[in-house]
């Protein structure tokens, strides 16, 4: 094989792209030329077809391992990849708060009350309140507050949140007590819900001792009739 043929092959074998149907066609080229004059003492290179396929096979080993280099790196991070996130823990449920005062103290079967003077009473007047909590519609209801004449108390009006009409409602003297009464219609009804009596009263100039005052609720429901009851227990 002669020295032109053999840098064709070591140009073939370096390249980084090797084209085998190229290469041998140049190999076939060269070796039609016939076989050039060698020396006497040039030994012959054995096998000439194992040489050419071993620097073959080791440029493709070369270029395969760079594609494997690089392909592994893009591997780490693909592009446009999706990254899955832990999605976070749901928010622990809302606790209810807690009722200011807590449920009424007074209460049997569906009905409850609670009386308490009014925060914007005075040194000179006030306001008694008698809240009723229904859990049934009811078919009667007479509501009375007593307020207990000491330090010159007189009525200034009376006031519900039921509406006016379904009630009669008086204001009168009964054995030492300015006494406020509601008393529902025939033929009227009250829903389920939370309503409201209030009495006004003047009083004498000064705090008003309330331990004496107390208050009924008379109730009728579809399945019988029920009562609560109770006092106020704050000074004004």
């Amino acid at each position: 094989m002669d020295e032109d043929l053999r840098e064709r092959l070591r140009t073939a074998a370096a390249s980084h792209r090797p084209d085998r149907a190229r290469m041998l066609a140049r190999i076939e080229r060269g070796m039609a030329q016939g076989p050039p004059a060698r020396p006497a003492r040039a030994p012959r290179s054995p096998m000439p077809w194992l040489r050419i396929a071993g620097a073959t096979v080791a440029v493709c080993g070369v270029l395969t391992a760079g594609a494997f280099a690089v392909t592994s790196t893009g591997r780490e991070e693909p592009s446009g990849g999706q990254r899955v996130a832990a999605e976070p823990a749901p928010p622990a449920p809302a606790t209810p708060p807690p009722v200011r005062g807590g449920e009424l103290p007074a209460g049997k079967g569906p009905l409850w009350s609670d009386g308490s003077l009014d925060p914007n009473s005075s040194d000179y007047w006030a306001q008694s309140e008698v809240v009723v909590k229904t859990t049934e519609p009811l078919t009667g209801l007479t509501v009375e507050l007593r307020i207990a004449m000491n330090g010159g108390v007189n009525t200034t009006g009376s006031w519900r949140s039921l509406p006016e009409g379904d009630f009669e409602a008086t204001a009168r003297e009964e054995d030492g007590y300015l006494v406020y009464r509601w008393t529902l219609k025939p033929g009227r009804g009250v829903p389920t819900g939370t309503h409201t009596f209030a009495g006004q009263y003047n009083h004498a100039e000064g705090a008003r001792d309330t331990g004496q005052d107390d208050y009924t609720a008379r109730a009728r429901t579809a399945d019988g009739t029920t009562s609560v009851g109770g006092g106020f227990s704050e000074t004004r």
